[in-house]
């Protein structure tokens, strides 16, 4: 029995490659597009605006992909849908540098969505769902805060790619570079569930009866999907979707907006990595304030956080340092996107239907990315500054508190017409 304790559960072996393959394609690929928009647009003669509405094109693919995507993983082997994904989204990606119009953007976007599906969504919840009855919630800020830890890495590395070897060759790099890397850690790691390996989910064997059975009596209460997408709750909820996400699109507009004030790629590459940084932080902070004071009270907190790095970006942007203070606390707040989006779920709905009940809310992320990232852009391409975009980033944040309070309020009309069971 001693030697069996010291034996290190899979489970973590999967964390491992998921955190691998996340932290690669969100900080390698997704977070990097940001840092292309201003070389990319100034060297073909492409406005900011119709470049961007890529990003939509892939914002409308990812909404109408996610079901299919469930459908795909619940029949197909693990490893081949991933390993499928991560050559959709990594070869796309490096197909950009090979265009010379706004067109072959909105062509390899497509691809690109449909592959981030997989590698950014759906694989971290529904492996960690499947492999963790104990520490599920640290193993998925793990993950969230992966992405931020890679970008914090990549994404200075890129910006200083693009200055030393033009936008092109940069986007061919870490494209085909972190495919070289994701096929591998793919096939050695990951597993769809825990009886691949003869083994039970992290935890289920240190559980006495008693105790997992209880787990699972808990791991189904919550009410309906079809219960939850009629109520109020779940209306302020995908709001609360939405408006994060929009704001979380402004990562997007970091570099063009740096550069716009006079700054080189260097430093937009070198605040990209402090947004990540933050996003690191953010997820681990957000994570564990929620275990102490609650969900809603760490959403309100971080909500209210988000209007400062705002106001020190309106009123002392020349400052280099607090350019990039502003950025870090910015990236710390997106964090909740990741971290607080799937227990604000859980929260208001319960577990019993969680993933359908997730999916459905998502709507509203895919819906930000569609309309948000091509808007600032256009604003941009209009007025030549960001300032209307910050000042709508602030009312976003206000109006999220609100969304949060009548969530809760909603929950609480769910519970009285006895619908939780």
């Amino acid at each position: 029995m001693s030697v069996q304790k010291k034996r290190i559960h899979y489970a973590w072996w999967v964390l491992v490659g998921l955190v691998l393959m996340v932290g690669l394609a969100k900080g390698g690929i997704m977070t990097a597009g940001g840092l292309f928009l201003t070389p990319v647009t100034e060297d073909l003669g492409i406005g900011m605006g119709s470049l961007t509405l890529y990003f939509s094109i892939s914002s409308i693919v990812t909404m109408l992909f996610l079901p299919i995507a469930g459908k795909l993983m619940a029949k197909y082997d693990i490893r081949i849908l991933l390993i499928v994904a991560i050559v959709l989204q990594g070869g796309a990606f490096a197909m950009f540098g090979l265009m010379n119009s706004v067109w072959g953007w909105y062509l390899f976007s497509i691809p690109m969505a449909m592959g981030s599906v997989f590698t950014g969504q759906m694989a971290g919840p529904v492996l960690v769902n499947r492999w963790f009855k104990k520490h599920n919630g640290l193993a998925m800020g793990i993950i969230i805060s992966s992405g931020g830890l890679f970008g914090a890495i990549l994404q200075p590395a890129a910006g200083n790619l693009i200055a030393s070897e033009g936008w092109r060759n940069t986007y061919m790099i870490l494209g085909l570079g972190v495919m070289a890397i994701v096929i591998p850690v793919v096939l050695l790691t990951i597993r769809m569930a825990p009886k691949q390996k003869g083994l039970q989910p992290y935890g289920m064997a240190e559980m006495p009866i008693d105790a997992a059975q209880t787990a699972a009596s808990v791991a189904e209460t919550g009410v309906t999907s079809a219960v939850a997408k009629k109520s109020s709750a779940f209306y302020m909820l995908v709001l609360f979707f939405f408006l994060l996400t929009s704001i979380a699109s402004f990562n997007q507009h970091v570099a063009p907006f740096a550069m716009g004030l006079g700054y080189d790629i260097k430093f937009a590459g070198n605040a990209m990595g402090g947004w990540s940084l933050g996003v690191v932080i953010g997820a681990l902070v957000l994570g564990f304030l929620s275990d102490k004071i609650g969900v809603k009270n760490t959403s309100i907190f971080s909500m209210l956080l988000g209007v400062v790095p705002i106001v020190i970006l309106l009123f002392v942007p020349g400052n280099k340092m607090m350019f990039t203070i502003a950025v870090f606390i910015l990236g710390f707040v997106i964090a909740a996107l990741g971290t607080l989006g799937p227990l604000l779920t859980t929260a208001l709905f319960g577990n019993k239907e969680y993933s359908q009940i997730y999916a459905l809310a998502a709507i509203g992320l895919a819906v930000a990315g569609i309309v948000a990232l091509p808007l600032y852009g256009f604003i941009y391409q209009m007025t030549g500054s960001y300032t209307t975009v910050l000042y709508a980033i602030i009312a976003m944040f206000v109006l999220n508190v609100v969304a949060i309070l009548f969530a809760f309020k909603g929950k609480k009309k769910l519970e009285t017409a006895g619908l939780w069971s």
